[in-house]
């Protein structure tokens, strides 16, 4: 632990070094005391908190609807060899698709309200995670399958008994970066479209010229995504 905050700290006292000393225009980039300052001061704001509460309402349903598409398809497509190879060209085009190419289709089908965030970051956090529960299942060992089927077990009891457990680290991987990738479509869906949120609020203050303002809510938000990494991360341990 002493590492990395050492680490926090020189990054941080080297920001301000370079904008103190004039390396760094202060007018692009504020110094980091003042940065830190009025971080601080939306710690009180209770508007702060509700675009906080927005952001991190659109991860968690854009997430939660990939994961209870991505988890059961990749499970049963994983299971039928048949059904892998038939699927895996159409997996192939759309994963690399990028989501954001998609914000004029999300925009006219649902608005610039929630709806569209909840589509962007489901579909973006969809793929990771079904193509690790799809690749999890696949790869179990051919013979502990074998020695299932040679005691008798039916093909539900393989699936419950020997295929689920084996695939359950590479889906809780899946989970891991599929959270990242929900909350990143989910600021980014706020920021061009503007639906409520993190992403709008510092959209709003670039507008307005308030520049210590915005730096702070993008920081607000890289500390979002660690605080939520970490979780999956001690959730997937």
């Amino acid at each position: 632990m002493i590492a990395p905050a050492v680490a926090v700290v020189c990054v941080l006292a080297l920001w301000e070094l370079t904008v103190r000393s004039g390396l760094l225009s202060e007018r692009h980039v504020p110094a980091m005391t003042d940065t830190v300052a009025e971080l601080a001061s939306l710690l009180g704001d209770g508007d702060f908190w509700e675009a906080v509460g927005n952001t991190l309402q659109g991860w968690a349903l854009g997430l939660g609807i990939a994961a209870a598409l991505a988890i059961p398809l990749g499970i049963l497509i994983g299971s039928s060899p048949t059904a892998y190879r038939s699927v895996r060209f159409v997996v192939e085009f759309l994963r690399p698709i990028p989501s954001v190419a998609l914000v004029p289709l999300a925009v006219l089908i649902y608005g610039v309200g929630l709806e569209s965030k909840v589509f962007l970051a489901a579909f973006a956090s969809f793929w990771p995670l079904f193509v690790q529960t799809l690749y999890g299942v696949h790869d179990v060992d051919p013979v502990a399958t074998d020695t299932a089927r040679s005691f008798g077990l039916g093909r539900l009891e393989r699936l419950w008994r020997v295929k689920l457990p084996s695939a359950v680290p590479y889906i809780a991987t899946g989970l891991r970066i599929s959270s990242a990738v929900a909350l990143i479509l989910a600021v980014t869906a706020e920021i061009v479209i503007g639906s409520a949120g993190l992403g709008r609020e510092i959209n709003v203050a670039r507008q307005g010229g308030a520049i210590e303002l915005m730096y702070a809510l993008i920081i607000t938000t890289g500390l979002l995504g660690w605080l939520l990494n970490a979780i999956t991360t001690r959730a997937e341990r």
